[in-house]
């Protein structure tokens, strides 16, 4: 993270979006709008929502569709502009998370040049880790395998919890494909270099337990705990402080801070921040008396 205008740009953004918290809830928005292969719905807790987005193609292992592409793309770009938004769960109709990118296409059209090649993936890239924009935290409830790019997406997630006897990898190599969707990036970033040459060299595939252990995962859990620990993960979340958890989701995002320093000057920018809002007396207030905060991103 780059203090010279991170720090400013990114305070500045969310207290932009702190001013708009106070927006009454609807009955139509994002939730109630209907999408091709892919489910969405919303919880609300404290005051705030939480998007549930499922993956639903399950004849096809809910790998990743034009339709569903676009219903993603669609259903991200509306998650942005949710000023109530407090965290997204994603994860898997069936018992697969993701098998992937939808492939049928490549052998449809073997003769297809580099230049419209390149220009595809790059507009697919860029379509699914349109999560990564959200502000809030991310969490994917790997419910089942998760292949290629359908781990890739649980990769750009803040926090992973998976079923332990979940497959979970990498193996374009396996298929003659260069790795994708960023994993040459994202593997390094979340589990370290060791890891990342070991699954995407050999395209090993590695089980929800021994992701736990490669730092690829939080926790692994028997499949049908997996969606209730997200979502109680996403709880405690809309329980916090708006402001401070979104301050916190810009600091650790994309590597976090390229230096000590820059750590250093990020938190005393982004805790002065904090310390001049509403919800840090609620806070304070809520632990003399020894009762759960009321927090309204202010």
């Amino acid at each position: 993270m780059n203090v010279a205008d991170g720090p400013l740009r990114a305070a500045y953004g969310i207290a932009v979006s702190a001013a708009r918290y106070g927006a009454v809830m609807t009955s139509n928005g994002w939730w109630s709008e209907t999408y091709a292969d892919l489910g969405v719905r919303a919880r609300e807790v404290s005051g705030r929502r939480i998007a549930i987005v499922t993956l639903d193609l399950p004849s096809k292992r809910n790998a990743m569709s034009d339709p569903m592409t676009a219903s993603w793309l669609r259903v991200m770009t509306l998650l942005r502009e949710d000023p109530l938004l407090a965290a997204v769960v994603v994860t898997g109709a069936g018992s697969a998370f993701c098998a992937g990118g939808d492939l049928e296409w490549i052998a449809k059209d073997p003769d297809a040049q580099v230049v419209d090649l390149r220009h595809r993936m790059l507009t697919f890239y860029r379509s699914w880790l349109t999560i990564k924009d959200l502000e809030v935290p991310t969490i994917a409830a790997i419910n089942g395998h998760a292949i290629g790019a359908g781990f890739a997406v649980a990769l750009a997630c803040d926090i992973r919890y998976a079923a332990a006897d979940a497959k979970l990898g990498v193996p374009f190599t396996a298929l003659g494909l260069h790795p994708g969707m960023a994993t040459s990036w994202s593997l390094p970033n979340v589990a370290g270099f060791a890891v990342a040459r070991d699954l995407l060299l050999t395209g090993r595939l590695v089980t929800g337990d021994e992701a736990v252990a490669l730092g690829l995962v939080s926790r692994s859990l028997p499949v049908q705990d997996v969606l209730g620990e997200a979502l109680a993960a996403a709880d405690r979340v809309a329980a916090s402080a708006p402001i401070a958890t979104k301050l916190t989701v810009a600091a650790l995002r994309d590597g976090g801070h390229q230096s000590f320093r820059d750590g250093l000057e990020w938190e005393a920018l982004a805790q002065a921040v904090t310390l001049a809002t509403e919800d840090l007396q609620e806070g304070i207030a809520a632990a003399a008396a020894r009762r759960a905060p009321v927090f309204r991103g202010r």
